[in-house]
């Protein structure tokens, strides 16, 4: 069937229109992807004051106040759950004369974390960081982030990815926690925030 002309003439007329308003929104999403790379990509310097240790941490991460003694607590408050991604840096004082092996402290952490809720052992391996030896310990749990009595929440499953180095007077321990559909994008962050661990 033939199109009146008219119509073909006003069809040809809106076509230059429609190609524009599509190269618009092309640019803006373009643009708009940049931004988000931009600013996701950021990094900001930390340098621990008592101890050998700096690492870069995503510029968008926060502070958080922690009850343990730790050298380094943060989150990131865009994680998609109650529970949000967390990366914690724990150093102890080792005895010189008789400091203990890693096999030693992945078995004491393995025993510590085995008192949380729903704990269960994923697997370990040996590793190297910034040129130390050290040991990657993986595992899960269960926790309950909002505990307001009459308030809805339903518990989460955590996994966490435990990095243990021994060096001749300190140990460190390098922890990263996150719900369990975001552990793989938060690990992703978590192995190119370790390229950037100095002892030193």
């Amino acid at each position: 069937m033939r199109m009146p002309e008219g119509e073909t003439i006003y069809r040809f007329r809106l076509l230059p229109k429609d190609i524009g308003v599509a190269l618009v929104v092309l640019v803006a999403l373009a643009l708009g992807f940049l931004l988000f790379v931009q600013v996701t990509g950021r990094t900001r310097a930390f340098q621990a004051a008592d101890v050998p240790f700096s690492i870069a941490l995503p510029a968008t991460w926060v502070d958080v106040e922690s009850l343990q003694d730790v050298i380094l607590n943060v989150e990131d408050p865009q994680t998609g759950s109650a529970f949000k991604t967390t990366f914690t840096v724990e150093s102890r004082d080792l005895d010189p004369q008789d400091p203990p092996t890693l096999q030693e402290l992945v078995d004491r952490r393995v025993q510590l974390h085995a008192e949380l809720t729903g704990y269960h052992f994923l697997n370990s391996s040996e590793v190297t960081i910034a040129g130390v030896k050290g040991a990657r310990v993986e595992y899960a749990y269960v926790v309950q982030p909002i505990d307001t009595p009459r308030r809805a929440s339903l518990p989460v499953v955590v996994v966490a990815r435990e990095y243990i180095v021994v060096m001749p007077e300190r140990s460190y321990f390098l922890s990263l926690a996150a719900p369990e559909q975001e552990f793989e994008r938060a690990a992703r962050r978590f192995e190119l925030m370790l390229a950037t661990v100095r002892f030193g």
